[in-house]
């Protein structure tokens, strides 16, 4: 079968890691265009993928059957205006934040839209990503849209659009839980008389570690944490500090800032525009 024209509005980072996942997975390039304004950006981007990269979204649209819109939220409705695209063309955004029923504003009705969620993870092809998209959208749409993350990573599909608000506080912000839990490990690591290399070192493959293990066992995470809590050692008295500082109210209050944050973006898109 002929391989769908894809179009990236936006050559950023996660337009790269979905452009490289699409090329390792098999598409071929002559079936990849970018809009990216930014000469120096344009010049990577052609010298990478050997794709074709235009500097206006108008030139790389038509002839389309997938446009992934990989621009930032505040430059969205810039990005789009005036922009015609072509009847039954699947319209993917990564956007934060910019609902289906604004992107329809601004698109029309003639296209199937897709609103996902991914993590920077992405950028290695580990990522996850929250997908959504109306009842009645086409099985091909679907398909296409999901091509198009698998090319970075895991998907899963979401019964409601506000459900992407819970998908942001997770795995979208979820990265930087990580980073900063390996950082609090490391600081107290030095504060137990490890040189700062040790330390890094430390923590930062013990999430890894842990990662793999969590991945290829298949075990529920309760459990495995379990199986390493031996009872009156050491790893009971820490995590009985954790509880007590009151470790699992913290992160659910973290997460819901997170999607309340979401849903706020949102509202305020809706509004500008």
């Amino acid at each position: 079968m002929m391989q769908p024209t894809i179009a990236f509005i936006g050559g950023g980072n996660m337009a790269a890691a979905l452009i490289g996942g699409l090329l390792a997975s098999g598409h071929s390039a002559s079936h990849i265009r970018v809009a990216e304004p930014f000469a120096e950006r344009a010049d990577w981007l052609r010298r990478q993928f050997g794709i074709d990269v235009k500097s206006s979204a108008a030139e790389i649209v038509r002839g389309s059957q997938a446009v992934v819109l990989a621009v930032k939220p505040q430059q969205m409705a810039e990005a789009l205006s005036g922009l015609k695209l072509d009847k039954g063309a699947t319209v993917v955004s990564i956007a934060a934040g910019v609902r289906l029923s604004s992107l329809g504003d601004l698109l029309g009705d003639q296209v199937h839209l897709v609103r996902t969620m991914p993590n920077t993870p992405a950028l290695y092809q580990k990522g996850i990503t929250g997908l959504y998209t109306p009842k009645g959208t086409p099985d091909a749409a679907r398909e296409l849209a999901d091509k198009i993350l698998k090319a970075a990573g895991k998907t899963c599909w979401l019964e409601n659009e506000s459900d992407i608000d819970a998908v942001t506080a997770v795995s979208g912000s979820g990265p930087a839980y990580f980073f900063l839990l390996t950082e609090v490990m490391r600081e107290a690591g030095e504060k137990l008389g490890l040189s700062p290399e040790i330390a890094a070192e430390l923590a930062q493959q013990t999430f890894i570690g842990a990662a793999e293990m969590a991945a290829k066992t298949g075990i529920d995470v309760s459990t495995l944490r379990a199986q390493v809590t031996s009872k009156g050692g050491t790893t009971e008295a820490a995590l009985k500090a954790l509880e007590s500082g009151g470790i699992r109210a913290i992160f659910e209050r973290a997460l819901r800032e997170a999607a309340d944050r979401g849903r706020e973006l949102g509202e305020q898109f809706a509004q500008k525009n």
